[in-house]
């Protein structure tokens, strides 16, 4: 149900700090017609911890009308708390999504009992399938494959974001969950390693930038023609890297906006990118082929 290059959406905003709501139509359109199999909307990439729950709303009603039967929209609706996170989940899930995302909860650093529990509190009110997401460089908690398999015995758990690319993660998590459980990468630097272990697609940063190769590169995988996805993979290496080169999302909205699709606005407490990485980011952009703003038509 859910496979391919999926995007961690950006958010487009104005220079006073709102939502640009025709950059955000622009947005989707670019990856419509890029081959996105689906987008994320309020996950980190699209700045969730500073937008209010309306704005992430506005964002997905807006993004399920204009999506509507051409790619997947999941939405997150995960938070610190479990009872925020069931209230959200709850709202999102009734907006025409396809599935909600549900990130471990943050800062508190809840056991895997903790974690088996709030998961399954907020999928009993999800109207539409659960994606789990781990990203303990992120949240300070790491949701264990033995607690993914358990989750994963829901069938309305149906995914799971993993992204501390570690192979050896993929692995047991492989061969703890039911084969119809799906394994996302959350990693683009090792995306490609682990399709060719059995994982079914990305929800990936880099693919705002080069949504085009991301998708080729998942189709190769996908099909078993891992030397095809490697070598396209290569050139997209140095995205995966340097759109790190500051805290994320800062380089790649820098990166967008350098394509012309968005402006360069960001939400305090993050700032621009430092002007020290520009070179950076644009020759990563041009290994990858990205067609600046500049050299267009």
């Amino acid at each position: 149900m859910f496979s391919g290059s999926m995007v961690a959406i950006v958010t487009p905003m104005t220079a006073d700090g709102g939502l640009d709501w025709p950059a955000w139509d622009k947005l989707l359109d670019f990856h419509i017609r890029e081959g996105s199999s689906g987008i994320v909307v309020g996950g980190t990439t699209g700045e969730s911890p500073v937008l209010s729950v309306d704005e992430i709303e506005q964002l997905t009603r807006r993004a399920v009308e204009r999506c509507r039967d051409k790619l997947k929209v999941i939405v997150g609706s995960g938070t610190h708390s479990t009872a925020g996170t069931v209230a959200r989940t709850r709202a999102m899930s009734r907006l025409g999504v396809d599935a909600v995302m549900l990130v471990t909860p943050y800062y508190n650093k809840p056991p895997q009992e903790g974690l088996y529990r709030h998961f399954m509190a907020a999928t009993e009110v999800s109207e539409v399938p659960v994606i789990l997401y781990n990203v303990p460089s992120r949240t300070a908690v790491d949701l264990l494959p033995a607690t993914v398999a358990r989750l994963a015995r829901n069938p309305q758990i149906v995914a799971l974001k993993e992204a501390t690319g570690s192979l050896k993660r993929a692995r047991e998590l492989l061969n703890v969950c039911p084969p119809e459980f799906t394994l996302l990468s959350g990693d683009d630097a090792t995306a490609v390693e682990l399709m060719s272990l059995g994982a079914r697609g990305v929800i990936s940063f880099t693919a705002n930038v080069a949504p085009r190769r991301m998708r080729d590169a998942c189709d190769a995988a996908i099909s078993g023609d891992l030397v095809g996805a490697e070598a396209i993979d290569a050139s997209l290496q140095p995205l995966h890297k340097d759109l790190f080169v500051e805290a994320s999302p800062i380089p790649v909205k820098w990166a967008v906006a350098r394509m012309g699709l968005i402006g360069n606005a960001i939400r305090l407490p993050l700032v621009e990118l430092s002007t020290a990485n520009y070179d950076t980011v644009l020759r990563a952009m041009r290994t990858a082929g990205v067609t600046l703003e500049d050299q267009a038509a």
